[in-house]
């Protein structure tokens, strides 16, 4: 606000106050109401108009500020895509894609296709299903060669989420291990959020490498098929389904 806005708001209520007998014309005669009300109204018009012209400075002073910051902003970054290769695994409930990280996850990811490529993974089957008894959210279905020295190639190194920045989370595929480096051709997919199986600085957790794109209600009809009361040893007894859900055919998708 200019000084003279200032002053013209200390002046007007003494203006007001005053009365008429404070007004003096220069002949000495006492002004008329007419002229008094044409004072008050010169003077409440000057400081509309001054209010109105500080406004529009202030306005225009954030508007500047406003595009100086914006300008100063580093621009933004585009959202970065990782290479991987598609994956549909038909089972005996239908299909479902996976998308295999070959970029991050790539030793995993070589391992798991070698798999796909040589058709070890047919007539295989998923028989297992993890709940939380006390109905937590979060689970899996595990499935794969069932270590069939048949089926099951060189165990894999191992390659935690630490490394490869992936997490378990809904879909995401990772490899069964009984320790880090002993992966071969059994994998679980993960219902819900299990980030658990994260590394972090006390475990060296699992070793995820893609997740589900499409499908995925498929899994979850898997994860929620009957389970063997009995069957199972230690911590898998009832976890194990009954009757297994056979993994009929696991192909690349052909490109489109």
């Amino acid at each position: 606000m200019t000084f003279s806005t200032t002053l013209r708001r200390c002046a007007l209520p003494l203006i007001l106050l005053a009365g008429a007998g404070s007004f003096v014309s220069p002949a000495g005669a006492a002004p008329s109401e007419r002229e008094i009300q044409a004072r008050i109204d010169a003077e409440l018009a000057a400081q509309a108009k001054a209010d109105a012209e500080a406004r529009a400075e202030a306005a225009e002073a954030q508007r500047q500020a406003a595009a100086a910051e914006a300008a100063a902003e580093p621009p933004a970054q585009p959202e970065q895509h990782y290479e991987t290769v598609p994956v549909v695994v038909t089972t005996s409930l239908g299909a479902f894609t996976l998308a295999i990280e070959v970029e991050r996850a790539p030793v995993t990811s070589a391992n798991f296709l070698a798999y796909v490529d040589q058709k070890r993974f047919d007539g295989t089957a998923f028989y297992r299903s993890f709940k939380w008894d006390d109905g937590t959210p979060g689970g899996f279905i595990q499935g794969g060669t069932q270590n069939d020295p048949k089926r099951i190639l060189k165990p894999v190194p191992h390659e935690p989420t630490s490394t490869t920045g992936l997490s378990h989370v809904n879909g995401v595929i990772s490899m069964a291990q009984a320790a880090p480096g002993t992966a071969t051709g059994d994998f679980f997919i993960i219902v819900g959020d299990m980030k658990g199986f994260d590394a972090d600085a006390s475990q060296p957790g699992f070793a995820a490498f893609g997740r589900v794109i499409s499908g995925m209600d498929v899994v979850r009809a898997i994860a929620d098929s009957p389970r063997s009361a009995t069957r199972g040893d230690g911590v898998m007894k009832g976890q194990m389904l009954e009757p297994m859900i056979r993994i009929l055919t696991v192909r690349r998708k052909p490109a489109a």
